[in-house]
């Protein structure tokens, strides 16, 4: 059974990756007043960074679901199935149109898949179903895997400004930073597809520590993990947080992976992250 993997432009799966593995991206939109970019194909993560400093912050919206139903068309002349793969249910409207969209194609049946996460992490998921859909598994094994890898996929992040969140209605459960956001980091992770507070800390260097720690946590149960540090617009400062995990950690792959365009609306720039799953 062939079976083609699609994912949405918020796994932030490099272009040169998606193409190797032969994973479809439907973008998300991201709204500069009156320009509407799609995420990732006409705006990437670098522009985007540059263009909120000069521009009022940008709204952003899910694919319509004629584009989904396009795509899954386009798939059924080539393929037997597709596993759709998207952001966290909880915060965008992705997911359910994948959903509608597979009840409207023929020919082809569509298995839409709810990350309940995003970014990099999401986007193992997507590599993982690539690399089973290449050695011809059928699909309901893929997904299987899928649920497998998410019961030990853990992500991590800090924000230095919940405003963005706030104003977005992304982030629940806040009401315990209001009035000390100008003194702590807030620590911020996905519970049943939504984001809420994990901790406060007080600072960036003690908020980084602690997500250090919280995979160290995982990494000594043994076992072989893949992990990714996201940025928003702060490369280098990743880097270096690589480099220093890379020696705590020697059972862990890392990688550096970033906010794109439509994360970066709601979480702001400067903020960090870490997320991994256990292979």
């Amino acid at each position: 059974m062939k079976t083609a993997i699609v994912t949405d432009s918020t796994a932030y799966i490099p272009k040169e990756v998606r193409d190797k593995w032969n994973i479809h991206m439907i973008p998300l939109h991201v709204i500069f007043g009156n320009e509407v970019y799609e995420e990732e194909v006409d705006l990437d993560w670098q522009q985007f960074y540059q263009m909120v400093k000069t521009n009022e912050l940008p709204t952003t919206s899910q694919p319509p679901i004629g584009q989904f139903v396009e795509l899954f068309e386009r798939l059924s002349k080539d393929y037997d199935a597709v596993i759709s793969i998207h952001l966290s249910s909880g915060i965008s409207g992705t997911y359910q149109g994948a959903v509608t969209a597979s009840t409207m194609v023929d020919g082809i049946k569509v298995f839409p898949f709810d990350s309940e996460i995003s970014c990099m992490v999401q986007g193992f998921y997507a590599l993982e179903a690539a690399e089973w859909a290449s050695r011809g598994e059928e699909p309901e094994k893929i997904l299987a895997r899928l649920e497998e890898l998410k019961k030990d996929a853990r992500a991590y992040f800090m924000v230095d400004d919940l405003s963005h969140l706030q104003r977005g209605g992304r982030l629940s459960g806040a009401a315990a930073f209001i009035g000390s956001l100008l003194q702590v980091k807030p620590l911020l992770h996905f519970v049943d597809k939504v984001i809420v507070p994990f901790e406060k800390i007080r600072t960036r260097k003690k908020a980084l520590k602690r997500i250090a720690d919280l995979l160290g946590e995982d990494a000594k149960l043994g076992g072989h993990y893949q992990a990714v540090i996201i940025h928003a617009n702060r490369e280098e400062e990743a880097n270096q947080w690589k480099a220093e995990l890379e020696k705590l950690y020697p059972n862990v792959e890392f990688s550096i992976g970033y906010f794109g365009a439509v994360i970066g609306t709601h979480l702001g720039e400067g903020s960090m992250g870490m997320g991994w799953i256990k292979k």
